[in-house]
């Protein structure tokens, strides 16, 4: 949907509400028209999510450092996987603060025509505002979490000095763009497609959980050999996790031809959400 103002000389409406829209048209000045919507939306999701608990946004915290340590215990201690140069704990705790940006970010994108449908069905907004929404309020939890891994972080920078970050470091919010590009994408395809297809909500949590184990979040990719670590080569996540790795760890993998691969299979699959969305969202209520 679109809206074209109409010149008041013609007699005609001043706003006119079509369906007449490119399928990878993003039209921005709406989206800005409706920022009000969108920071509705936003404050929503997180105030709503942990009204009602003792602890309120100190689950942010709790979450990733419980996880990480549990990887610590099962992967490090037990199983004894080397995560190289890099201090276990930092290694487990930034691989599950960026794991977990994304596949949140994804799971809740993709059930958008699905869990809204009966919002789209009686008012006309961007539709786009809703997974856009998420992404920003996800971003709010991402900087929480984020800052428990740096204060790990600067804790083995400037007291223990077995880490030296190098100028890459500028680099991670590239990095993160595209993760969240990517799960934007990702997320917009399947939402398109479940309009129809209600099969795939199914399988999206169960390939989510998957996808973590082809990641460097469990196991670094410096010990992945062989024909394993093409498989997480090819996974687009590997080249951003590890780069954003790289700058703040001052070492491991960072190759531009894969870099650029996972750029461009980020790009790609953008653009074919976007176009899938546009068009679904025309006519999306009548399959519901």
């Amino acid at each position: 949907m679109s809206d074209k103002a109409v010149s008041s000389d013609t007699g005609n409406w001043d706003i006119e509400i079509t369906s007449e829209k490119g399928n990878l048209d993003l039209n921005v000045k709406e989206l800005w028209r409706y920022r009000d919507l969108l920071r509705m939306f936003v404050k929503k999701d997180i105030i709503t999510v942990y009204k009602q608990t003792i602890l309120g946004p100190i689950w942010f915290l709790v979450q990733p450092l419980l996880t990480s340590l549990m990887f610590l215990l099962v992967f490090s201690t037990i199983a004894k996987i080397p995560t190289g140069a890099i201090p276990p704990i930092l290694f487990y705790l930034i691989g599950t603060t960026l794991w977990n940006y994304f596949s949140e970010t994804l799971n809740i994108t993709s059930k958008t025509f699905i869990e809204n449908a009966g919002i789209f069905g009686k008012v006309y907004f961007p539709r786009i505002i809703l997974p856009v929404s998420k992404i920003i309020s996800g971003f709010m939890k991402f900087l929480i979490q984020f800052g428990l891994f740096a204060v790990v972080w600067l804790y083995y920078v400037v007291v223990q000095k077995t880490i030296i970050p190098n100028w890459y470091i500028l680099l991670a919010p590239v990095w993160l763009l595209f993760i969240v590009l990517l799960s934007l994408g990702i997320g917009i395809v399947i939402s398109s497609l479940t309009t129809k297809y209600r099969d795939l909500l199914f399988l999206i949590g169960f390939a989510v959980q998957l996808a973590m184990y082809i990641t460097p979040v469990i196991i670094p990719l410096s010990g992945v050999h062989g024909r394993k670590r093409i498989f997480f080569l090819l996974n687009p996540l590997t080249s951003l996790f590890e780069g954003f790795k790289y700058g703040f760890f001052g070492n491991g993998f960072f190759d531009l031809p894969w870099i650029g691969y996972s750029i461009l299979f980020t790009l790609v699959v953008l653009a074919f959400g976007l176009m899938i969305f546009n068009r679904v969202e025309k006519r999306f209520i009548d399959t519901v």
